[in-house]
């Protein structure tokens, strides 16, 4: 059994309510929307990320025979249920934003469209992928827009909330713009490029730095960035200066030198000064220790001459804003519309499709939210990507991906770039059409007034 595929991970409630949908033979097609009812503090868009992950297990969720198992001897649901689930397959379809495009609250970035057990019982996984994914994708993307033209890494898997959280974060990373990840496993998985310097303890364990550096360059002698901040980071940078002219006639290039710690502005220009002055002008400046967004503004605002930054901590965890209010809710049932209206909850009932407005320099201009088959003008966002429980084509080359998220972002209104919240926020429309179904829902569903004795 493969527990990040298994039906079982998902709520308990779940099944408590597949068991009463089939014993009330509830099992008419259901549509649910995965959305984003608001955006957190000094977040103006989010980028979508994690479909490919939640389309693979759609297609490949079972009940196997330790599933199976559990569900009877767990005392909690009937042998009826063990059945129906021997059985269980998600045979539905589903619509959704492509991976990489920027979405807005209120705009549904998935439709699964299915029987009601299988719509149901998939919605936390669902939420578990794309939520995780595209939180950190929009951490990244904001690196991304405020270092343009440097080279960003993923550094994030030893702080990183688990192991699939941390592979998934590297994926979600250079979807939105990073070049790279030292996470190895992404890169057999993914075909992400991988890269790595070395540790301090690789420094500290010779009893000489120069001599570290020597035999770590005998054995990546295609180039190498050397660590330099274990001890002394000037002195360690007039060392690998001073092993340039040799290195050089074994055939071996110095890629440049990493700082992790200290005054990364003043360590830069003076490790920047020496390289310099040592002919060494095409070794990169690389820079990593507790970074996020804020932080590289700041260095590249003072003019810190650093080539690339390592991102790891705030990126996997996305620290200041570490979950959306995500929800996966029911929009239709048997063919009836359906609509949650508790305050501060409401949902728009129906199946619905977002469609996107440009201005006349094609950055987006705004979004209208309205129902399924009411066009309008712009591009339609949900497309289908599933049918009867198959996908419709071959999971998307991640670098097409890839470049669909830098189109997005060049794409942003200006004022969407800031890491500050905007004050004019991007507007999204809910059309008459979605708006007049929602009151005829409320009609249809209004609870009759209480009848008042009358006196007597």
């Amino acid at each position: 059994m493969d527990p990040l595929r298994s039906p079982l991970l998902t709520d308990l409630y779940q099944l408590t309510m597949l068991q009463t949908y089939y014993r009330s033979r509830m099992e008419k097609t259901a549509v649910f929307e995965l959305f984003v009812r608001k955006l957190p503090a000094n977040r103006n868009f989010m980028m979508a990320a994690g479909l490919e992950q939640a389309l693979d297990f759609l297609e490949q969720a079972r009940f196997g025979p330790e599933e199976l198992d559990w569900v009877a001897r767990s005392g909690l649901f009937t042998a009826e249920l063990v059945k129906h689930l021997e059985r269980w397959r998600f045979t539905g379809d589903v619509h959704a934003m492509p991976e990489g495009s920027v979405f807005f609250p209120d705009e549904p970035i998935l439709r699964v469209t299915a029987p009601m057990p299988e719509a149901q019982l998939v919605e936390s996984r669902l939420i578990n992928l794309i939520h995780f994914e595209s939180v950190v994708a929009s951490k990244a993307a904001r690196s991304v827009l405020v270092a343009p033209g440097k080279t960003l890494v993923d550094f994030g898997l030893r702080r990183a909330h688990g192991a699939e959280a941390g592979l998934l974060a590297a994926r979600a990373a250079y979807i939105a713009g990073f070049a790279s990840t030292a996470t190895v496993l992404a890169g057999s998985q993914f075909g992400i490029p991988v890269v790595g310097t070395m540790a301090h303890s690789f420094v500290q364990a010779h009893d000489d730095e120069t001599q570290a550096f020597i035999d770590f360059a005998h054995a990546f002698p295609k180039g190498t960035i050397f660590l330099v901040d274990t001890y002394d980071t000037e002195a360690a940078v007039r060392k690998v200066a001073a092993l340039a002219p040799a290195l050089r006639r074994e055939g071996i290039s110095i890629q440049g030198v990493r700082l992790d710690s200290g005054d990364l502005v003043a360590l830069a220009r003076s490790a920047r000064r020496i390289l310099d002055a040592a002919g060494l002008t095409d070794a990169v400046v690389f820079a990593s220790g507790n970074l996020e967004e804020y932080r590289l503004r700041e260095l590249l605002a003072a003019g810190a001459p650093i080539n690339g930054f390592g991102v790891g901590t705030s990126l996997v965890t996305s620290a200041d804003a570490p979950s959306l209010d995500a929800v996966y809710k029911l929009q239709e049932y048997a063919g009836r519309p359906r609509r949650k209206r508790s305050a501060a909850k409401a949902t728009w009932p129906g199946r619905k499709q977002v469609y996107r407005l440009s201005d006349a320099s094609g950055r987006f201009h705004h979004d209208v939210v309205t129902v399924e088959g009411d066009r309008q003008d712009g591009e339609a966002l949900l497309i289908p990507v599933m049918r009867g429980g198959k996908r419709l084509g071959k999971p998307e080359p991640l670098p097409e991906t890839r470049a669909r998220a830098a189109a997005q972002l060049e794409r942003l209104p200006a004022r969407l770039t800031a890491l500050e919240t905007a004050p004019d926020p991007y507007r999204v429309d809910i059309a008459p059409a979605l708006r007049k179904l929602a009151d005829e829902v409320d009609r249809a569903t209004a609870e009759p007034a209480e009848s008042v004795p009358q006196e007597r």
